[in-house]
């Protein structure tokens, strides 16, 4: 059951579509919603000053002026006054974090108090990022120890969720928060299996029904063979879903390790919001 939602705030485009999923989930879910902001050390004195700060012994926000310290935490303030006031509007109960550090690191250790943490796809430095997701928003999906909703550019209710599902304990994981979330939002799911053939994938499939028959859920199965994270790409560009339910990891961690994994390459690419369950 999410109570607690945790959703990051850098003043871009992408994290208040972040918020207004936050806030959407927040209203329908009973939940609470802390809008975090992080001061970035990092993106703003560089990493060759904060290597050599760090040589120096003593620490890099040192050598902050007082004035643009406090021009940085204006800043962070405003953005979480307009946070309090969108959610104060739709009527949610939140609270607000200002905190300085590294962004993702920050994420991760306040979400140790969350169920849920949703960012944006990209950041305010998306600019500065390569490939199609920001490098914090990568980072946090790595680190951060609770599910992860990482959102797209724009707002869109979901109405149409899919989940991923190949039979392994972390798919089975993500298969009991899709169960609880379509519940909870009285929403169909859809499960699709990527299988390397018809009869392993009903095999898989069997074992999904067995487990979602005790949920009140209207369900829809869906098996394909080939390659697993084009596979689910795929599937929801041509049927329009608009909410992928993964597992961080599918089966073979080395495989994911050596040539990167099907989640990273789903988070990347996929045209839908992405909840990512551990």
């Amino acid at each position: 059951m999410i109570k607690t939602i945790l959703v990051g705030l850098d003043g871009s485009e992408h994290a208040r579509t972040a918020m207004q999923y936050a806030l959407w989930l927040g209203e329908r879910m009973g939940a609470t919603v802390v809008g975090l902001h992080v001061v970035d050390i990092v993106s703003i004195e560089g990493s060759f000053f904060h290597d050599i700060s760090g040589s120096l012994g003593f620490e890099p926000y040192l050598d902050f002026s007082s004035k643009m310290r406090e021009v940085l935490h204006e800043r962070g303030r405003a953005i979480l006054q307009a946070f309090s006031d969108e959610a104060s509007r739709c009527g949610v109960r939140h609270d607000t974090n200002l905190a300085m550090g590294v962004v993702a690191n920050e994420v991760a250790e306040q979400a140790r108090t969350a169920d849920l943490v949703v960012i944006g796809h990209r950041g305010v430095n998306e600019r500065f990022s390569t490939g199609l997701l920001g490098s914090t928003a990568e980072s946090v999906t790595r680190k951060c120890p609770r599910p992860v909703f990482i959102s797209t550019a724009d707002f869109r209710p979901p109405s149409q969720p899919i989940l991923a599902y190949d039979g392994s304990q972390r798919a089975g994981a993500a298969m009991h928060a899709a169960a609880d979330f379509c519940v909870s939002l009285s929403l169909p799911l859809t499960v699709l299996t990527i299988a390397k053939d018809a009869k392993s994938g009903e095999r898989i499939v069997n074992d999904a029904r067995k487990y979602l028959a005790s949920y009140n859920l209207e369900t829809r199965w869906v098996v394909r063979t080939g390659n697993a994270p084009e596979q689910i790409v795929m599937v929801i560009k041509e049927q329009g879903f608009d909410l992928l339910f993964i597992g961080a990891y599918g089966h073979s961690r080395i495989i994911e390790m050596v040539l990167g994994s099907t989640t990273e390459y789903v988070l990347r690419n996929a045209s839908c919001p992405v909840f990512l369950n551990r």
